[in-house]
């Protein structure tokens, strides 16, 4: 089964937590956070329906490593975890999550590094940064078959509707206009 929603809200603060609960997106994905907020934030996400992706090297107090992966996976019971470590990508696939592998994309040679740690990791999906590069979103899901999130300076509604005709399956973005755009129930 996979992600059917064309924008991945990127929650940055409560309140914006708070306002997804309502909306008709089924994955939301968390940010910034501390640890110590982590159940709560899960279980009220779940309450409302929602699925819940942690970025697990954003949120405080929690080491981005193997260990992190298996807490939130079997502790905290998230749906998935995004993560530019491989350690983490790999666990979270052993414990059943969505694996959300994310690149940064700067040159060609971070490319060309981000293919072999892909070969190794084989993530559930791939998070490009920066999201307004559609031809490297054509190569990156050509050359690899893993579906693609656009992230990082995702702003505009061309700039998701280009990352989408490139073949991205989705964007992830915090800008709430953009989440009002592509979703009734805001």
């Amino acid at each position: 089964m996979g992600i059917e929603q064309k924008i991945l809200p990127a929650i940055r603060n409560m309140k914006d937590f708070e306002k997804l609960l309502d909306s008709n997106y089924e994955y939301l994905v968390l940010l910034d956070s501390h640890i110590s907020q982590l159940r709560s934030i899960t279980q009220t996400a779940k309450r409302h329906g929602k699925k819940l992706l942690v970025h697990v090297d954003l949120i405080q107090g929690l080491k981005n490593d193997e260990h992190a992966a298996a807490f939130l996976a079997q502790d905290i019971k998230v749906d998935g975890v995004i993560s530019t470590r491989a350690s983490v990508i790999m666990t979270a696939k052993k414990k059943g999550v969505l694996a959300i592998q994310r690149l940064f994309l700067l040159d060609s040679s971070a490319l060309k590094k981000s293919y072999a740690l892909l070969e190794k990791t084989q993530p559930d999906y791939i998070e490009v940064l920066p999201g307004i590069m559609p031809e490297i979103i054509t190569e990156v899901h050509e050359k690899t078959g893993i579906p693609i999130f656009a992230g990082g300076l995702v702003r505009t509604v061309e700039d998701v509707e280009n990352a989408l005709s490139a073949g991205a399956t989705a964007a992830t973005t915090s800008r709430a206009s953009l989440w009002k755009h592509f979703v009734i129930g805001m």
